[in-house]
């Protein structure tokens, strides 16, 4: 079936009120709904609990207009990312089935979803969440009726981070954790990211002493967010396909740095749109949903060979001032501030850099 995308703003860190108009309005139905990808005003880290309120706020819609129990309603995904530092705004991406058809000479977009086996406080950071990973992932391609990796262009997931209390059942266990609590958001997504590239032929099956260490090893289609919502990994998987119906294409390419306002144009290109030479936001005409897009301070300290001080911050976290960096690239790029900027992006895109998804919409 075809996909429909719909980009919502969020009020308030409660609010799911652009969903409820939505169907409402008769745009889609709450049953329709299939995935969700969205931004959340809270602090980013592991105690940012704006994830969990606005995974209630949306799950509920679905369950006020919907005929789907609460079991069925708790199992559509929802990935959360939180922080909204510099001038991102909080909104969340829909994606909705569509009975539109679609002739088979035109690629469109489509979506598969998966959950992966159960993930154990200590496959974290180690090739068993690896494995498992690219096992889920493979299960998402088949959901979405994708037979080629190279039609897959952006693969959203949300996965376990550790507590105290999980890191206390794998001693009970007489096991050992790979991180400590701290360090598992950023070894969960890249341990994720990793899983995505081996499922995708990107990346071959690493040594373990190559997880969250070799960062030549990435995915350029990755976006990988973690949480204490879940215990598995929640895998989101888009790309075309022909004869999907529908008016939406996904692209992607790869943000080198930063500043690298040209790779987030060239995924808009990746999806379709044909673009000036020296495109800029009026170039775009509304026709991007959405972009997503994954970064991190770069570990060399350094940007376009100038000295870079956000590492050595001990007021603001590094990864606040890269989200509201590359976040005011992307917001100028798209001329929109409701953009999907996510960091931690271990093994997600090069070192310093990070991959760019664009979906836009392709008319009828």
């Amino acid at each position: 079936m075809a996909v429909d995308v719909l980009k919502v703003e969020i009020r308030s860190v409660q609010d799911a009120s652009g969903l409820d108009a939505a169907i409402r309005a008769g745009r889609f139905g709450a049953d329709d709904v299939v995935a969700v990808i969205g931004k959340t005003e809270g602090n980013g880290g592991v105690n940012d609990y704006t994830r969990i309120l606005s995974d209630i706020a949306f799950r509920g819609v679905l369950l006020r207009h919907g005929s789907r129990d609460e079991a069925a309603v708790k199992s559509v995904p929802m990935v959360w990312s939180g922080g909204c530092d510099g001038v991102i705004t909080p909104h969340a991406t829909v994606f909705a089935r569509s009975a539109e058809t679609g002739t088979a000479d035109r690629a469109r977009l489509v979506i598969g979803t998966a959950m992966s086996e159960e993930l154990l406080p200590e496959d974290i950071g180690r090739p068993a969440m690896v494995e498992k990973v690219a096992s889920g992932v493979r299960a998402a391609m088949a959901d979405a009726g994708i037979t080629d990796p190279a039609d897959v262009h952006y693969v959203q997931t949300k996965t376990p981070l550790l507590s105290i209390e999980s890191v206390q059942d794998a001693h009970r266990r007489g096991l050992e954790c790979a991180c400590e609590v701290h360090d598992s958001m950023g070894i969960s997504n890249g341990t994720t990211a990793i899983g995505i590239g081996v499922a995708l032929g990107e990346i071959a099956m690493p040594r373990a002493a190559e997880i969250c260490r070799n960062l030549d090893l990435y995915s350029s289609v990755a976006s990988c967010s973690s949480g204490l919502e879940l215990t598995r990994a929640q895998i989101v998987l888009l790309g075309n396909r022909a004869g999907a119906g529908g008016r939406y294409r996904i692209g992607h390419g790869v943000m080198k740095d930063a500043l690298d306002i040209d790779g987030i144009y060239a995924a808009i290109a990746n999806a379709g749109l044909d673009l000036p030479e020296r495109p800029r936001a009026a170039d775009l005409r509304g026709r991007v949903v959405n972009l997503f897009i994954k970064c991190e301070a770069d570990r060399r300290a350094t940007l376009r060979g100038r000295r870079q001080i956000m590492l050595d911050d001990s007021d603001v976290h590094h990864h606040r001032h890269a989200k509201a960096a590359v976040g005011g690239v992307a917001a100028a790029a798209l001329g929109d501030p409701a953009v999907f900027v996510s960091v931690d992006a271990m093994h997600q895109g090069p070192q310093g850099g990070g991959p760019v998804i664009a979906i836009v919409d392709m008319g009828n």
